[in-house]
């Protein structure tokens, strides 16, 4: 649903004076930026005084939005003071705080506005992804020395798929008899593939696989791009930013761009896996974080993709078996072709790494 911000968050960011609706320099004005899934993000324009990217955040999905904020800032202050060339949008503060509290109980908080930007939803070719595999990298490389234990967990659990596969198992104990029967199939991929689940906790319980700090949502369309010249600005959209392990956000760029369909399509025998992408994924990721990654993550590093894949498939074959309850549907049987999407997707990646790199799955 669409929202307006109110008068009073327009007026507490405003870098001028503010008289009703207007200030001296024009009108202000807002553009809705993204699509709004999860929390509500505005171009405000302050007349010809100032831009700034203002955001709702969203407390259902994200139920303590101080520790949302406090974590950018946190990764804020670290990446100001390293010397690398990363620089993510600066907040803005009333006072010294970071976050605004309006009327209705509803968080906001803004961004300087960065111009001259593109973003692509989806990557239009191999070079696009290893740019985008390069700034993740970069992001995690520079943050290597940061404690990722002061992040707080924002989400819980959020790439747990040891807690993925125990929701799983738990869901098949529900009272729709026609969905677990329509399932039998996948519910038999899911099961034989549970020596997954011995992997994450072999990672989980080993110190030669450190705590890193995680973007936690790796994709392109979180990459800002100069529109003028094609490079990369930075990563953006940290708000799942917390400690987590080496595999996630290589895992996330394999599974959202080295398949030639996206997670919503039907087109089931049109799934595979390109090859120039997974190579420029892989090879630009690894070419960066070089020996900040111990020799426990190198040797298992080509499980990235097949964890963050088996780990999408029960979460969205979870969510068919509870009724749709998380993920949002347009038809009935949406989260079960989700579901059938990332098993064919999970079965054509183990493929490609047997034929591709010896791979002992």
């Amino acid at each position: 649903m669409a929202i307006t911000p109110p008068q009073s968050v327009l007026k507490v960011f405003s870098p001028i004076d503010y008289k009703n609706d207007q200030n001296e320099s024009g009108e202000i004005s807002l553009n809705m930026v993204g699509g709004g899934l999860i929390n509500h993000t505005f171009k405000i324009t302050y007349g010809k005084i100032k831009n700034i990217l203002l955001q709702q955040i969203n407390k259902n999905v994200f139920n303590s939005p101080e520790d949302v904020q406090e974590n950018y800032i946190n990764i804020w202050k670290y990446l100001e003071l390293k010397s690398g060339g990363l620089k993510i949008p600066s907040p803005i503060f009333i006072g010294e705080s970071p976050l605004f509290i309006d009327e209705n109980k509803e968080y906001w908080r803004a961004f300087e506005y960065i111009e001259e930007i593109q973003v692509f939803p989806i990557a239009q070719n191999a070079k696009q992804a290893e740019l985008t595999a390069v700034a993740f990298a970069n992001l995690t490389s520079l943050l290597n020395d940061f404690d990722a234990r002061l992040l707080k967990n924002v989400i819980p659990g959020f790439h747990d798929l040891s807690l993925r596969y125990k929701q799983f198992e738990e869901s098949l104990n529900n009272k729709s008899a026609e969905r677990i029967n329509t399932s039998g199939v996948l519910i038999k991929e899911a099961k034989k593939r549970n020596f997954y689940i011995l992997l994450f906790e072999k990672i989980r319980q080993s110190d030669q696989f450190p705590l890193r700090v995680m973007h936690h949502d790796a994709k392109i369309a979180n990459i800002l791009f100069n529109k003028n010249t094609g490079a990369v600005i930075c990563p953006v959209d940290f708000d799942t930013t917390m400690p987590g392990y080496f595999f996630s956000d290589a895992g996330d760029m394999i599974r959202s761009m080295a398949c030639t369909e996206d997670e919503n399509s039907t087109n089931f025998n049109g799934i595979q896996i390109r090859k120039d992408f997974y190579k420029a994924i892989t090879n630009a990721y690894q070419a960066i974080m070089g020996n900040k990654l111990t020799e426990s993550e190198k040797t298992h590093f080509h499980y990235s993709g097949l964890l963050i894949i088996y780990m999408q498939a029960l979460r969205f074959l979870t969510d068919y078996l509870n009724g749709d309850i998380y993920y949002q549907v347009n038809y009935p049987e949406q989260n079960f072709d989700r579901a059938k999407n990332q098993f064919k997707l999970l079965e054509n990646l183990e493929s490609f790494l047997k034929e591709n790199y010896n791979f002992i799955i």
